[in-house]
């Protein structure tokens, strides 16, 4: 099966968090309803991960690394 993963990139000290790891089938691009559905979910996994990243260039630019990257849960996808 064919998987879309989305991460951000991993600094030294932290592991890449997981934004979307979805298995993809070709019923996820049979019509332009389910398409657009695929589509808008990779769009939300990259902002989610450019959001990551600049938090974590951030934190690292003042100092702090307490914090860790969020993580969201495994998208669900109804075929």
């Amino acid at each position: 099966m064919a998987r879309i993963i989305v991460t951000a990139d991993p600094d030294a000290r932290h592991d890449a968090a997981v934004l979307l790891d979805e298995t993809v089938q070709p019923v996820h691009l049979s019509s332009d309803h389910a398409a657009r559905q695929l589509i808008e979910r990779l769009v939300w996994a990259l902002a989610h991960a450019e959001e990551v990243e600049r938090s974590s260039s951030t934190r690292t630019a003042w100092g702090s690394s307490t914090t860790s990257a969020p993580r969201r849960e495994r998208a669900r996808v109804a075929a």
